[in-house]
């Protein structure tokens, strides 16, 4: 039974405590305590500030391989999205697998302790189905295995280029023909991932959940939405969706159906407390409002959101209308939570030209708490017993930290701390990260050799 002893510690209140013993068994926190004497016989000190390990509620893992490369050119998303779907083209199931495990494992040394990996390429390169049709999905769970965090897999349906477009090129890898074909696909999924969960032992269920999303309301045809939410409905796991990041899918939605994004996609059932509503950026009034009244978690990306010059979404409001705030690094232009915690503070300010929209605890509970539980993980987030063993401790002895106020350390994590000031993470017990070094080692070569495969200058 490990013992740690956290020089200071963020256990989910108004400020971080000093001297706190947190007992771990298997899995799961067991006791924690405040012993401000001192590191008891035998514990492990986590020298710095610990907090809760750290949910990444939106991912693509492939597009870590664009990073610095779509920088050159000027445009829009939608150049960007030309440059995506040529690293889309070129992955293979082993490919992923490499790929993906390097990235979690980048994760991992950030302080993320699970993903949520949105998923959509099913198929092989021209868009034929493989022998086991849930092979690309397997090479993400098994990737999160091999990097030690824990992966909700949001198998995602992918049906039209746009309203009324038919898929070309990469894309008709995406696709499973209709939604009551995808669903077929992930019920195979589901069953496998929970079959080997029961079979693991622990009391979590294994290291992977499956979890649901309607890529965008361009790509699933209005009366196809309602299958995809059906089903996530009626097994109880979390639904996705990609939401009004550009205002061009206002417009043609618009066109199309008279109604914005998110009024077609509760329309159809997709919007409710269990759905996360990702970027969110361009709203109406009753949008905000339908996602409120809802309890629909929003996934705000900022790094991402700003890389492509999406815009800066009313987060705030939606937090006050009871829509709650989790944080993802979607196409990881950086993988950094803190970065895309301050983020959205600092992006309130500049829109409002004033300062202090968001505390600095309720920006970690965002990180921790609120992303673990829109994946599917409510057991998880939080420094308390019976949670999910999962601790990261940032450095104080960095040039970033050195010199914070003892009383101030969470507005020192989330307004100055970077992922570089990680140093340990426990993930579902397991120690992966230790003096700032992952247990697969050369992370940055793995990486490398995986990036090498798919991108061709």
């Amino acid at each position: 039974m490990p013992v740690y002893y956290a020089d200071h510690a963020w256990l989910g209140g108004d400020a971080v405590v000093a001297g706190v013993v947190i007992e771990v068994t298997g899995e799961v926190i067991t006791d924690v305590r405040v012993e401000a004497g001192g590191p008891p016989p035998g514990a492990v000190r986590l020298r710095g500030v610990t907090i809760p390990g750290l949910a990444n509620a939106h991912s693509h893992a492939f597009h870590r391989a664009l990073r610095g490369r779509t920088q050159r050119d000027r445009g829009t998303f939608w150049t960007w999205r030309e440059q995506m779907y040529q690293v889309a083209g070129r992955l293979t199931p082993d490919g992923y697998l490499r790929l993906a495990t390097a990235v979690y494992a980048e994760m991992a040394l950030a302080g993320i302790t699970c993903v949520g990996e949105f998923h959509y390429l099913h198929h092989d390169t021209e868009g034929r189905r493989y022998s086991s049709r849930n092979v690309m999905g397997e090479a993400l769970i098994a990737a999160a295995a091999e990097a030690g965090i824990r992966v909700t897999l949001l198998d995602t349906c992918y049906l039209t280029g746009g309203f009324d477009v038919p898929l070309a090129g990469p894309q008709t890898r995406f696709t499973d023909l209709s939604a009551t074909a995808w669903a077929s696909r992930v019920d195979d999924l589901l069953d496998d991932v929970t079959t080997r969960g029961e079979a693991a032992g622990g009391p979590f269920g294994g290291h992977a959940r499956v979890g649901a999303a309607v890529h965008s309301v361009r790509a699933v045809p209005a009366d196809e939405i309602g299958t995809v939410a059906g089903w996530s409905r009626a097994r109880g796991v979390p639904l996705h969706f990609h939401l009004s990041e550009q205002t061009a899918e206002n417009d043609a939605s618009q066109a199309a159906h008279g109604r914005t994004p998110a009024e077609l996609l509760a329309d159809r059932g997709a919007v409710g407390p269990a759905s996360t509503a990702v970027h969110a950026t361009h709203l109406t009034k009753n949008d905000i409002a339908l996602l409120g009244g809802a309890g629909a978690t929003v996934c705000a990306c900022p790094t991402t959101e700003r890389d492509l010059a999406d815009g800066v979404g009313p987060l705030r409001t939606l937090a006050d209308s009871g829509a709650p705030l989790s944080l993802g690094s979607d196409s990881h232009a950086v993988i950094d939570l803190f970065e895309e915690a301050r983020a959205v503070e600092l992006g309130e300010r500049l829109v409002t030209l004033r300062r202090g929209h968001w505390p600095a605890t309720d920006l970690l509970r965002a990180a921790t708490e609120t992303g673990h539980a829109c994946l599917g993980w409510p057991e998880a987030g939080q420094i308390r017993p019976g949670a999910v063993a999962d601790l990261v401790t940032l450095s104080l002895d960095s040039v970033r930290l050195a010199g914070a106020d003892p009383a101030a350390l969470a507005e020192s994590v989330v307004f100055a701390a970077t992922a570089a000031d990680v140093r340990e993470v426990v993930a579902t017990g397991r120690h992966i990260v230790s003096d700032g070094r992952h247990v697969l080692g050369d992370v940055a070569g793995l990486l490398s050799a995986a990036v090498a495969e798919v991108v061709r200058d």
